[in-house]
């Protein structure tokens, strides 16, 4: 960084290569594949980078699931993330282009969003905990259909859902696992959870519930031993477990970056129309 006049210049990694940073200090972050690898090493070079916990902004390239695990990775920080896709799909992020990044920074549009807390009990007696961006899925973990009880703020609402599993999604990951189990797509300021069957084999025809933000769920696994199911929040998984709730974690808020016109909200309702 080099001060000229009172403004602060960043040098990125080119010789001779300038620019003014009004939106504060970047961290760069890529993920392995070599697109966003060579994008990393590009952004660098024009506008520098640093160490995520020194930066005002911090921009992940990537697909969702790296968005997703850039969220979980700097969620002490309260930094906005901004990503830009360099990966195979990209829900969560914006179009790449080296060219006025510093721009779509300052035009850009924040979302806040809240996570899922997950808590399990395993066969063995041990306690996990986890959080989740997109969602919390109970699957069966073995050759058998699983049984579930599910529960409502300490109400039991269906005593036996037989499965391949049961999904609890935030409307940001309406659009994601959610969807392909033919759940709801949520508007994107909607207080509410979506909780949605996978493959549901009795009763038949139940396609899930919508339940308020502030719905503490619990899913009990009748014969655990039997009838194994592993529980996973965002690729964060649990196997052979008991039990787990589920509540959304107000506490938390992930910061995320949007192109104007092009936030959570106006892609959860074009992606209704496709």
């Amino acid at each position: 960084m080099r001060a000229i006049g009172g403004l602060q210049f960043y040098l990125g990694g080119c010789q001779g290569y300038g620019q003014m940073l009004k939106v504060g200090k970047i961290a760069v972050l890529a993920s392995d594949s070599p697109d966003a690898q060579a994008a990393k090493s590009d952004l660098t070079c024009r506008y520098g980078n640093v160490a995520e916990e020194e930066a005002d902004m911090i921009v992940a390239l990537g697909g969702d699931g790296f968005m997703l695990g850039t969220l979980h990775m700097t969620r002490e920080l309260d930094v906005p993330v901004y990503g830009m896709n360099r990966g195979t799909f990209g829900f969560l992020m914006n179009s790449y282009s080296e060219i006025n990044l510093l721009e779509r920074l300052e035009l850009a549009e924040e979302e806040v969003i809240n996570p899922l807390s997950m808590r399990a009990n395993t066969m063995s007696g041990n306690h996990h905990r986890s959080l989740a961006i997109n969602e919390v899925s109970l699957l069966r973990a073995g050759p058998q259909a699983a049984k579930l009880k599910i529960s409502v703020d300490g109400k039991v609402r269906m005593e036996e859902l037989v499965c391949d599993g049961v999904i609890v999604s935030t409307p940001a990951g309406s659009t994601a696992y959610n969807y392909s189990a033919h759940g709801p797509i949520l508007p994107i300021d909607s207080d509410v959870l979506a909780l949605t069957p996978v493959a549901a084999y009795r009763p038949r025809r139940w396609r899930g519930a919508l339940l308020p933000k502030s719905a503490v769920v619990r899913i009990d696994v009748v014969h655990p031993q039997k009838r194994p199911v592993m529980a996973d929040a965002d690729s964060r998984w649990v196997e052979n477990v008991k039990w787990v709730e589920i509540r959304s974690e107000s506490r938390i808020s992930h910061r995320i970056l949007f192109d104007p016109g092009h936030g959570l909200q106006e892609r959860l309702i074009r992606e209704q129309f496709v």
